[in-house]
């Protein structure tokens, strides 16, 4: 963190407004490394900084990945539950999985400790797409393909027309606008196949890349600039 105006500072920790902040410095409830501020001051990074005699506490800066979640990982951010996907990440920072990816798959994750971006992506009513590679026990034919993309009578409901495309004997792509739990995995036992391999390679526009099990990127630049743009069309 760079130097900080200390109103802003105080501000972003969520102690009160910019102008309430002024007005607290100028009556001099507010010291930086124990000496009393003065408007305008700035805060650098390590310093302390407290209101009426209190440690100011930062907010944690604003975090966004991309993980790459290996099979047998559960996503869970409670600590007690074994093979958890925070334990697994071991992230600096808090954060927590945006939507679920079971534990008998693997692929793209969201990680993040923002909870109005995890609401836009996960909540069914925005229709978000995920992709997935996907290979099943028997050969994938025609029909299968045309039956799955149609909709498919599972948990008392039919899903949603979805894009499917044959990408092998045993294997084909799926991209799914809405998140029935272990959906596709039902989908396809509804049809009389069952799901080898199952791994996520897309949420929106951000892809699974080049990341290998395990492995996590930061989401920044344009890539993140895209994916808010998407978010806020909503």
């Amino acid at each position: 963190m760079e130097a900080q105006r200390l109103n802003k500072y105080l501000s972003a920790a969520g102690v009160c407004s910019r102008r309430e902040a002024d007005r607290l410095v100028e009556l001099g409830f507010v010291t930086i490394d124990g000496h009393v501020a003065e408007v305008g001051e700035k805060v650098l990074p390590g310093q302390t900084v407290c209101v009426r005699g209190k440690k100011v506490e930062a907010e944690e800066p604003e975090v966004l990945l991309a993980y790459y979640k290996p099979r047998g990982i559960v996503c869970t951010a409670k600590r007690s539950i074994h093979d958890n996907i925070i334990d697994a990440i071991g992230y600096p920072v808090r954060i927590y999985p945006v939507g679920r990816l079971d534990r008998d798959s693997e692929g793209l994750i969201l990680m993040t400790n923002q909870g109005d971006l995890t609401e836009k992506i996960v909540h069914a009513r925005y229709c978000h797409e995920k992709e997935y590679l996907v290979r099943v026990d028997r050969p994938v034919t025609e029909e299968f393909l045309r039956r799955m993309a149609g909709g498919v009578p599972i948990l008392d409901t039919v899903t949603r027309p979805c894009e499917v495309t044959g990408m092998g004997k045993y294997t084909f792509s799926i991209v799914l606008t809405q998140g029935l739990n272990r959906q596709i995995r039902r989908m396809c036992e509804a049809l009389g196949y069952r799901v080898r391999e199952l791994k996520r390679i897309r949420v929106i526009n951000i892809r699974l890349g080049n990341l290998m099990p395990g492995e996590y990127r930061e989401i920044t630049g344009e890539e993140k600039a895209a994916l808010l743009a998407a978010l806020k069309q909503e």
